[in-house]
């Protein structure tokens, strides 16, 4: 049995794939993202998890043939990196699984883990690919300089207009209203105290404004069309700076797919599809993200799975 651990920004999903390619059992815990709360939420999360899915699937902690664990930000910190890879063998009790950032789990779910290249734009924007062996990540750079195209830029972006608008800086339009209803405004001013003092900056929360751009841009603004489009010609930059960096030949139509709530919006998926070229082969993600990383570990074990033989997924456990 393997094991996938897709650690978003929001959640961890957690599920076990037979060597048949049937998917037994799905959990979910809160993300194991632990830059604001410490590595010491990592491990009774992953605990839990594991604990679930197994329990759903009917099997023992060691009957896990191969795991892979899919976590946010592993990697950016050199120091952080030897402590997680030792939490799994305390859960597992067995050396049988490698980590890795998350990145990787919606690379192997978009794609059935081939050749080629992925962009997750979710509350951060990063993308990964793989090509004869190497590979290659871009993007990333967290939300104070970097995370272009994804939830937390475009709200960002979104927060600008808004200013500008309120100012008299950009004609106004539908996203003053909208935000005054999201963040429930007495007054244009109380934005900062929204966000800056009682969310104090909280990465998820401002991300979640993104919706409200979204739905503006829907409305008609073409501020917020505009912050979309352009978040979507940032994300197909990755793609270009992967290819180069992957070496694939100039007559390859290079595999590439996309993940996370952001390319929801037709505005980002329509400016993305535009902004690549037509040596891209642009292909809408085949799997999620956790049952790609389950697909990853039984590859890494030695028993590749292709992403069509997935079949009979369970119900999710809450």
């Amino acid at each position: 049995m393997f094991l996938g651990v897709d650690g978003g920004g929001t959640k961890t999903a957690f599920c076990l794939v037979d060597p048949d390619g049937r998917v037994v059992a799905e959990a979910r815990t809160a993300s194991v993202y632990y830059l604001s709360e410490g590595l010491r939420i990592v491990e009774p999360l992953l605990r839990q998890g594991i604990g679930e899915v197994c329990a759903a699937g009917g099997i023992a902690v060691p009957d896990i043939a191969y795991a892979f664990f899919g976590l946010p930000a592993y990697g950016e910190i050199s120091a952080d990196v030897p402590v997680l890879d030792e939490v799994p063998a305390r859960i597992l009790g067995t050396r049988n699984y490698r980590c890795g950032n998350d990145m990787i789990c919606a690379w192997a779910g978009s794609l059935g883990a081939v050749d080629g290249i992925n962009v997750v734009a979710g509350t951060g924007s990063i993308a990964y690919g793989e090509h004869d062996g190497r590979q290659w990540r871009g993007g990333g750079w967290s939300e104070l300089f970097g995370d272009e195209g994804s939830g937390y830029w475009v709200a960002i972006q979104g927060l600008n207009a808004f200013s500008r608008m309120v100012d008299g800086r950009l004609p106004a339009g539908p996203l003053v209203e909208e935000l005054r209803r999201a963040l429930g405004l007495a007054a244009d001013f109380d934005a900062i105290d929204v966000v800056v003092n009682r969310w104090h900056g909280d990465r998820g929360r401002i991300a979640s404004l993104s919706k409200v751009v979204v739905r503006a841009a829907d409305a008609g603004d073409a501020a917020a069309a505009g912050v979309l489009r352009a978040a979507g010609r940032e994300l197909a930059l990755l793609v270009d700076v992967g290819r180069t960096a992957l070496e694939f030949e100039a007559t390859h139509r290079v595999p590439v797919s996309y993940s996370g709530g952001v390319f929801g919006s037709a505005h980002v998926l329509t400016s993305f599809r535009d902004a690549l070229s037509l040596e891209y082969d642009l292909r809408a993600p085949l799997l999620e993200p956790h049952i790609g990383a389950a697909l990853y570990a039984a590859r890494l074990h030695g028993h590749p799975l292709r992403a069509e033989q997935v079949h009979s997924i369970a119900p999710l456990s809450r």
